[in-house]
């Protein structure tokens, strides 16, 4: 058994799907079935049932997948340890981002650090906050950022730079001339917001929480899987939604957009690192990084 067949198994067993895994591996379908039968018939084991053009785990796959992916994570780490030798001249740093934290606060900060560590890799993954602090714990990413708190014993978690929340509605909308709107008055209107599992859906239902109401009380027309598709959809008119001033100040400036003023709370960023894995310097390279950002930004950095 390889590395190389492990990390085949696990692409395939993710997807369910031969020739989607093989894209992503940039191999062949033939050597992607290959390694899998070659896993199968040196132990034994079935670790996938063939339903006509699709296959599924067996049993046995589900339980082996936990474990591939354990050796992996494994490997992972000591790959980490050999690339610290290398002075940072070389070296993988896996990020695993929320949307409004990958889409609009990350990207300048990576362009800072792979000017300054040009042979270090950075790929980043974009999920919901939940769905990062899952990679983070499983050992798929070095470092998360999720722009939602976590309440997870095995992870680190640091407050990185403040978020502003903004309440926007449509240029048709009743309240866009409103002067402000309170919280005993979202009733009123339809409402557009991300899917369960954001940072921005929980903000939203703890402030609701906080004023004494449940999502129930509210029409929800639409949960959608983006930022961009909220943003999108509020401005055709669908209802209102509390998101961040990042993701929409370019729609406000066109006046496709309005914020309406209303009582909502502070958010902050944060970084995700695993307690118990070993922490290589790129990833204390980039926090150093984020150490500098802090105390050259203005305050909202802080």
């Amino acid at each position: 058994m390889t590395l190389e067949q492990l990390r085949i198994f696990v692409a395939v067993a993710e997807r369910e799907h031969v020739t989607q895994a093989a894209g992503v591996l940039n191999l062949t379908q033939s050597a992607t079935s290959a390694a899998i039968g070659a896993l199968e018939n040196r132990h034994a084991v079935k670790l996938f049932d063939r339903i006509g053009r699709r296959i599924a785990l067996t049993d046995a796959g589900r339980l082996f997948l936990a474990e591939a992916r354990a050796v992996l994570a494994r490997a992972a780490s000591a790959e980490a340890v050999l690339a610290d030798l290398a002075g940072l001249r070389r070296g993988r740093l896996a990020f695993a981002a929320s949307q409004t934290v990958a889409n609009y606060w990350l990207p300048p900060l990576l362009h800072r650090f792979r000017t300054r560590y040009p042979g270090v890799e950075t790929p980043v993954t974009i999920g919901n906050t939940q769905s990062v602090a899952q990679a983070v714990h499983d050992g798929f990413a070095d470092l998360g950022i999720v722009e939602g708190e976590i309440d997870d014993p095995h992870l680190a978690i640091d407050p990185l730079a403040e978020d502003q929340m903004v309440l926007v509605v449509g240029r048709g909308h009743p309240w866009a001339t409103r002067r402000i709107v309170e919280a005993a008055d979202f009733g009123e209107s339809a409402w557009v917001l991300r899917e369960p599992g954001s940072g921005t859906r929980r903000l939203f239902e703890d402030m609701l929480s906080r004023a004494g109401r449940t999502l129930d009380e509210l029409v929800v027309v639409l949960e959608l899987p983006s930022n961009e598709a909220v943003s999108t959809a509020v401005t055709a008119g669908a209802g209102a939604t509390v998101i961040s001033r990042l993701v929409v100040q370019p729609v406000l400036q066109a006046g496709d957009l309005v914020a309406v003023e209303a009582e909502l709370p502070q958010r902050r960023f944060f970084v995700l690192q695993h307690k118990e894995r070993y922490v290589s310097r790129v990833a204390a390279a980039f926090r150093d990084l984020i150490r500098e950002r802090r105390t050259t930004a203005g305050p909202r950095e802080q």
